[in-house]
């Protein structure tokens, strides 16, 4: 195994070498943590996101006006989130979802609540 850096200043080029046996104790010692670690139950439900309730303000935006050209969308999204870049977080969100429709306005794109 070879390891190639930086420690502050200093470069580090180091070779580690190991035979058979010694990667098989190297082995044997990380595996047990890893193994009591297995033995816990995994939560595999997705942590919830801090943004989670404006998704749902800005899901219910669009629903409740059914369709809004993307600048007074995001208009809306910016008072929601609080800034320009949380408005756009969520307009990009918007786009994306299964439920919003973007059709090409004249001068805008329209979403469209589809549901």
């Amino acid at each position: 195994m070879r390891i190639r850096g930086q420690i502050g200043d200093w470069p580090v080029d180091l070779t580690v070498e190991l035979e058979p046996h010694e990667w098989a104790q190297l082995g044997r010692q990380v595996v047990l943590p890893v193994a009591a670690e297995a033995a816990q139950p995994v939560n595999t439900s997705p942590a919830p996101r801090q943004d989670d309730g404006q998704w749902a303000a800005a899901r219910e935006v669009l629903r409740t006006a059914g369709q809004m050209s993307g600048p007074q969308l995001l208009d809306r999204l910016e008072a929601l989130a609080g800034s320009t870049a949380g408005g756009k977080r969520l307009l990009v969100r918007l786009r994306h979802s299964s439920e919003v429709k973007v059709e090409s306005g004249v001068d805008a794109p329209v979403y469209h609540w589809v549901g």
